[in-house]
This record gives structure tokens, sequence and C-alpha cells, in this order.
């Protein structure tokens, strides 16, 4: 049996994030119908960041990408996620984190059944996991 969890991105993008990024995320919100060229097909075998609106977490999934007036670009979703599907968390803040607007908080994952998330990091223009 598989454990689920829910995943949260919650990103400021610099406002000159390139557009092979831009389509990459767009893919990956199921905002359109394929993965554009240059996108690693083993790291990016398939959308991650499309709500399901069958999803089990409470309120639902969701996901937004959009140009913003205090970032040049802001990313928030929050989705479910099967375990299996956790390894491709890393190319996805590899994509990421080279834009990322500044150092800080990316987002977080945790079990559905659990309390404390496990919060990940943007810092020098790569990721890591949040060390207390």
């Amino acid at each position: 049996m598989s454990l689920h969890y829910e995943v949260v991105l919650a990103c400021a993008l610099r406002d000159d994030l390139p557009h092979d990024v831009i389509a990459a995320l767009h893919w990956h919100l199921g905002e359109r119908p394929g993965p554009p060229p240059g996108l690693d097909p083993d790291a990016h075998a398939y959308p991650l960041l499309e709500p399901d609106p069958q999803s089990a977490l409470p309120g639902g999934d969701f996901a937004s990408l959009r140009p913003g007036d205090h970032h040049g670009w802001g990313l928030f979703s929050r989705n479910l996620w099967l375990d299996d599907d956790l390894g491709r968390l890393d190319a996805l803040l590899d994509l990421l984190a080279p834009h990322a607007e500044q150092d800080g908080y990316a987002g977080h994952f945790r079990a559905t059944d659990a309390t404390d998330p496990t919060v990940f990091v943007f810092r020098g223009g790569g990721h890591a996991l949040h060390e207390s």
C-alpha cells in the first residue's frame, strides 16, 4: 500500500524566468498538452502539479503560476502525491532553484497522516531540506 503526501510549492521566481522553464511549468500544471522540447523525459516523465479534481486532500488540489506585482513570477501548488512520486521532486526543484528570487522557503511535503512537514529551501541556486 502506498503512502500519500501533501506536496506544497510556494515559490517567488525571478522576472527573467526563461521561456523554456515557463513552458515546463505550464506542462507540469496541466496547462499544455505535452512537455516542451528539451525537458528531460526521464526526470520529468509526467505532470506533477496538475490539480486532480478527485483529490482526497481536504480542500482539494490547487496550482497556479502567474506573473506577480511583488515578484517576477509566483508559483503555488498543493497536490496529493504517492510516495513513488516523491523521487521526482528533486528534478522539479532543480528546474526552479536557479530562478528563485531569493534564498529561503520553497515549500514542504508531509505524509497525509503526519503533523510535521519536511521543509525544502532554495539556497545558492540549489535546493536542500531545511535543517532545524
